[in-house]
């Protein structure tokens, strides 16, 4: 049973393998025959188009000879006809170029005529031109010829002029150096440094604007606790106080610091050396307290140095020695501070005579009011007697009209008055003096009132 099924399931398998077969080979076949056709085809189309195209070129091959055989016919004639066109050409520009040669060559000759004869009158007119031109130019420069050879006189002048002055400043110069040293020598004595001192201070008060037993006082004596003291100035404060100035000049130092030159170290010492004489003045000038010998003065004292360079060397070496002098009641003062601390109590005086002059205007206002007062209470009491007459003038003036006048009249009626004659009437006064209203002016003896302001404008004042 095995055997059979597995011989059918063969026989099976080969069967269908044929079919398959059969069903691709046949229709390729077919295809193949198909296109084998297609390129017979094909081959025939392109002979044919091969056939076409080489009649086609021999066709242009044989129009191209004919083409090439006319063009050198035609180019044969043209170069036929340019040379008998160009002999033509030739022979009429010939003709033409020697007629208009010769008529070229005259008009050539007018007009060079005409422009040698304008550009000759030109040449002139700009020759003569120039010259007008040239000629103050050539003026100017003979004066300036002139006036430079006037200069280099002068010049040559000057120069021997300054070197006559160089020469003189140079035989000057030993002179000087002597005078500055002498100076210098000068300086350094205590006495001479003292005097230049107190001539720069004096200097400093005049152009502060104060003038001596005025504004101050030139070494005045005064009794202090140790003996006799001088300052060199003492100035007037307001109040009847005094403010006391004293110079003092260290140079030693100053000079010595000068004279050291490129030497660095010795010209520090001899500045240290200046500070320190600066701080010793300050302490010499605080122990003799200046202010126990003038009560109630400022409790200070103005040490002058006659330089800014001095005050500035000493607080470059020692920067506490403004300390020091504050703490001792010294005031160290270069020329323009003393200035502006001279200045400072000029306007301190100008405010106490400010304040004076008010006291004064209050004084002579409380005094003009007193006095209007009692003018006041005068003119009252005038009203008070101007109403007791007014009254008692017209209580009479009415007893002569109730009394008198009616007994008068009857000598009228009796034909006993002269003829013509008449009694006036004497009419009553009815103006009454106006009264004191004023506060102030009419208060009592004894009582001096302040005015008072109205609290509105809207009311007028009161007048007397």
């Amino acid at each position: 049973m095995n055997a059979e099924v597995v011989m059918q399931l063969c026989l099976a398998a080969l069967g269908g393998g044929v079919v398959a077969y059969l069903a691709f080979a046949v229709p390729a076949r077919a295809r193949a025959t198909t296109a084998e056709k297609r390129c017979l085809a094909a081959e025939q189309d392109a002979r044919s188009d091969r056939d076409a195209r080489e009649a086609e070129a021999r066709e242009r091959a044989a129009v191209a000879a004919t083409l090439d055989t006319e063009r050198r016919s035609h180019q044969a004639r043209i170069d036929e006809i340019e040379g008998k066109i160009n002999e033509k050409f030739a022979a009429l520009a010939a003709d033409a170029l020697g007629k208009n040669s010769e008529t070229f060559l005259r008009l050539v000759s007018e007009r060079f005529d005409l422009h040698r004869v304008a550009a000759a009158k030109a040449l002139q007119d700009r020759q003569t031109a120039i010259e007008t031109l040239v000629k103050p130019i050539g003026e100017s420069l003979t004066r300036f010829e002139g006036r430079v050879a006037e200069i280099e006189k002068a010049r040559e002048g000057a120069y021997q002029a300054i070197t006559e002055q160089v020469k003189n400043l140079s035989e000057g110069q030993p002179g000087l150096k002597s005078e500055t040293r002498r100076l210098v020598q000068a300086l350094r004595q205590p006495k001479t440094r003292g005097r230049w001192g107190e001539y720069r201070l004096q200097n400093v008060l005049e152009m502060a604007g104060m003038s001596e037993h005025v504004d101050f006082f030139s070494e005045h004596s005064m009794q202090g606790e140790e003996g006799k003291l001088r300052p060199d100035v003492k100035v007037r404060l307001p109040g009847g106080k005094f403010a006391i100035i004293d110079a003092k000049t260290p140079l030693d130092g100053y000079l010595a610091a000068f004279e050291a030159g490129e030497d660095e170290e010795a010209r520090e010492t001899a500045l240290r050396n200046h500070a320190r004489h600066v701080r010793q003045h300050v302490s010499n000038l605080a122990s003799k307290e200046y202010w126990n010998a003038l009560p109630g003065s400022p409790d200070f004292v103005v040490m002058f140095v006659p330089g800014e360079a001095l005050d500035d060397a000493a607080a470059r070496m020692d920067p506490a020695i403004v300390e020091h002098a504050i703490e001792h009641r010294v005031l160290i003062a270069t020329p323009t501070t003393l200035i502006a601390l001279l200045k400072a109590i000029a306007f301190g005086w100008q405010q106490e005579k400010l304040t004076e002059n008010a006291q004064m205007v209050a004084d002579q206002g409380r005094e003009l009011y007193g006095r209007i007062q009692v003018f006041g209470r005068h003119m009252g009491k005038l009203g008070q007697s101007l109403r007791q007459a007014v009254d008692r003038y017209n209580r009479s003036v009415g007893s002569l009209e109730s009394r008198v006048l009616p007994s008068a009249r009857r000598f009228e009626s009796l034909g006993a008055a002269p003829e013509g004659a008449a009694i006036a009437p004497v009419e009553p006064v009815s103006l009454k003096p106006r009264s004191l209203q004023a506060s102030g002016v009419a208060a009592g003896p004894g009582k001096l009132e302040r005015p008072r302001v109205p609290k509105s404008a809207d009311k007028e004042p009161v007048h007397l």
